[in-house]
């Protein structure tokens, strides 16, 4: 079984990412790190889609450790991700009595993984919590790195902390029940990972297409552990996203403006390609990328049948809106868009000098 180790700024060892076929290893991995014992109270939080699949045979595990179990289940989408619902997992906890010495398991998507962990930062100031995450976007992305909350009204991620798991276990066998459009969300992270840190990674990502499209598991093991590897290296060397790590939101400025202002009804991966999109089209006419680069980036998220740019479904957002919507990103600094832009495949910056002119360039490139 592959592992990853993601430590802190002094170099020392905060948690594992395990990467697995299926769940037979779960219960020696968490007693290998003490996380399960006899008597330690589990709620595993999960939604009314990955619940049912897996939930029974997680609870199994955890009680052949000799924990006592309970579930939390909330409605799946990203309707839910709300302190409502924070709310209700609170008062859940509550009357199973669990104190601090109790443990949260995230069994699910980028949503149940970013709540579960905003509630584990902040119920009785802090107990520990682990993720099981069960889509492709959640394997590469929001499952690593600590960043947890909720979205406040139509604003996302706006409430939230930053907030270590004690262990991310990556079961590869859940992808292949996933629906084609969520499977492929998760592509959307990926190719941004190649794009901004990784020049030979984003090439093996092109020429992995007919392997991960058809959710080859070895393809998506060597996939998804590169993807990992590049986001553990980012989350290590800025924990709090005070540099480096906001290279990360390549493609997310626009992609988030355009997820709120279509009020959640597209996946978060869509958003993402159609963002990147939109930067690499800026990063392109600012003369850091070719024109043959810019159309083999497009390109590429096509390969992954990712949208490009906005349907006639969402022909209501204009690309003024899509500017305005930006200004309220979390990511603003001192009224400045901190905006990721490519200064050759493989490589990314972080550039404060973008104008609204800019931006309506890059978002109207993305209005077909």
């Amino acid at each position: 079984m592959k592992t990853l180790t993601v430590h802190d700024p002094e170099k020392k060892p905060i948690y594992d990412i395990l990467f697995s076929k299926d769940y037979s290893a779960l219960p020696d991995a968490l007693q290998s790190k003490s996380l399960v014992y006899a008597g330690r109270r589990i709620c595993i939080v999960s939604e009314t889609n990955v619940a049912p699949l897996y939930a029974d045979e997680v609870v199994a595990l955890f009680r052949q450790c000799g924990a006592e179990v309970t579930v939390f289940i909330f409605p799946a989408g990203e309707a839910s991700k709300n302190l409502d619902v924070v709310r209700q997992l609170y008062e859940h906890l509550i009357l199973q009595h669990f104190d601090r010495k109790d443990m949260l398991v995230a069994l699910g998507g980028g949503v149940v993984g970013d709540l579960t962990g905003f509630c584990a930062a902040t119920y009785l100031r802090g107990i520990d919590f682990i993720q099981l995450p069960t889509s492709l976007l959640s394997q590469v992305d929001s499952s690593i790195g600590g960043k947890t909350g909720v979205d406040f009204d139509a604003y996302k991620n706006m409430v939230g902390a930053f907030y270590q798991p004690k262990l991310v276990y990556i079961n590869l066998s859940v992808l292949k029940t996933l629906g084609e459009k969520e499977y492929l969300s998760g592509m959307g992270e990926i190719i941004k990972h190649g794009l901004i840190k990784d020049k030979n990674y984003y090439q093996e990502i092109k020429d992995s297409v007919s392997g991960i499209l058809a959710r080859d598991t070895d393809v998506l093991e060597n996939i998804v552990y590169q993807s990992c590897n590049i986001k553990r290296h980012v989350v290590e060397n800025d924990p709090k996203e005070k540099g480096e790590r906001a290279l990360l939101n390549f493609g997310h400025t626009i992609g988030h403006a355009i997820e709120k202002l279509a009020n959640f009804r597209l996946l978060h991966g869509d958003c993402v390609s159609i963002g990147a999109c939109a930067a690499a089209f800026l990063s392109m006419k600012r003369g850091m990328i070719s024109p043959e680069e810019y159309d083999s980036i497009v390109h590429t998220f096509e390969s992954y049948h990712l949208p490009v740019s906005l349907s006639e479904t969402d022909s209501h957002i204009n690309s003024r809106q899509v500017v305005s919507a930006t200004k309220l990103d979390k990511k603003m600094e001192s009224g400045h868009i901190k905006f990721i832009l490519l200064q050759e495949i493989g490589s990314a910056v972080i550039d404060k000098t973008v104008s609204d002119d800019e931006l309506l360039c890059a978002v109207s490139s993305v209005l077909k």
